[in-house]
């Protein structure tokens, strides 16, 4: 795999390293060529932890896979740089690229699949093989691990990738009136929930904190707001008083917060949930039911399942927050969109 040494740093076993049948092997057949396997960091992530964490776990990751692949550090300079590079890993025929930290770097990595509204694909058209997903979770928040099952624990991340077992998981697509398409894995969400997200980024050095002073800090001057939704190219409908509506490829979102709980990103669809006519006291009230999953059967709080869902707000404020997988994305209106089976994840 040819690469650019800006953006990727090759960890090439010496020949001593190998066994003479090792060697052999290699030699022998096609099917057990070295995979090209490209690590996205993001150094800043957690504060400053994921690299430390990251420079203790990468001799672990050349001893248990560095006979068998090209290990390829890459380190983030700032905002899309994983975008950037996991296109161009890519277009030269990486085997997989693995987001290393939290839910934000993922969805870099996941946007990086994508390019123009399309899949990026291996610049060798006759080339049959694809790249897959990978994920070693650490930073401040992993949400969607936690609907996977798995820990946040690295050693666990690296056999997965070892082992190589892969399947195929949906992504949502996000379009605006105007701008390219944006990609989401986990969960999507609109109003106040997006708005806490919003200000919890400006406070990710205090950990899973910032979503409380992220929440404290929405509810300051919110307004439920009436909505105007159609599902799956159907009717319009209005929706009153909506506090939050969330919708979800994955089930967790905001440090562990099971919100949207049966959704499944191998399902085909999405779990939409709507709260409507939530009071901040609702929350201090109900708050441990939206944490476990138990919420759909509050009053005022609806679950449907979507392939699409369009969103607008009725009226004129023009400051109805989205973001995605933690990531603020502008107002509404905004249409969100399933794609099946889109990327291969290593599980």
């Amino acid at each position: 795999m040819a690469r650019n040494p800006s953006l990727i740093r090759a960890e090439q076993p010496m020949a001593s390293d190998l066994t003479s049948s090792d060697s052999t092997i290699l030699r022998a057949g096609a099917s057990l060529r070295r995979r090209d396997l490209v690590f996205v960091v993001n150094p800043r992530g957690a504060n400053g932890t994921t690299a430390q964490q990251w420079k203790k776990l990468l001799p672990y990751i050349r001893s248990r896979l560095g006979n068998g692949c090209n290990i390829c550090e890459s380190l983030t300079s700032g905002p899309s740089h994983a975008i950037d590079i996991t296109r161009e890993a890519i277009r030269e025929g990486a085997d997989a690229v693995i987001a290393v930290g939290g839910d934000g770097t993922l969805h870099e990595v996941v946007n990086g699949f994508f390019c123009g509204g399309k899949p990026v694909c291996n610049h060798d058209m006759n080339s049959s093989h694809s790249t897959a997903l990978g994920i070693i979770p650490l930073g401040t928040g992993s949400d969607f691990a936690r609907t996977l099952g798995w820990k946040n624990d690295p050693h666990e991340a690296i056999e997965r990738i070892a082992k190589g077992l892969k399947s195929k998981i949906d992504v949502g697509c996000i379009a605006g009136e105007i701008g390219e398409s944006h990609y989401f894995i986990n969960v999507a969400d609109i109003h106040l929930s997006a708005k806490a997200g919003y200000y919890a980024s400006r406070y990710k050095k205090f950990g899973n904190l910032c979503y409380v002073i992220g929440a404290l800090q929405a509810f300051f001057r919110h307004h439920n707001q009436d909505l105007r939704i159609k599902v799956d190219e159907g009717e319009w409908e209005v929706f009153s008083q909506v506090t939050a509506l969330c919708i979800g490829n994955a089930k967790y979102f905001g440090g562990g917060m099971k919100i949207t709980p049966n959704a499944n990103p191998s399902s085909g669809d999405y779990e939409v949930v709507i709260l409507q006519d939530f009071k901040w006291y609702d929350f201090v009230l109900k708050g441990h039911k939206l944490y476990n999953g138990t919420h759909l059967s509050v009053k005022n709080v609806s679950s449907r399942r979507a392939r699409s869902i369009e969103i607008e707000e009725i009226g004129s404020s023009g400051s109805i927050y989205v973001q995605s997988d933690g990531e603020f994305l502008g107002f509404l209106p905004r249409k969100f969109s399933i794609l099946p089976g889109v990327i291969e994840l290593i599980c």
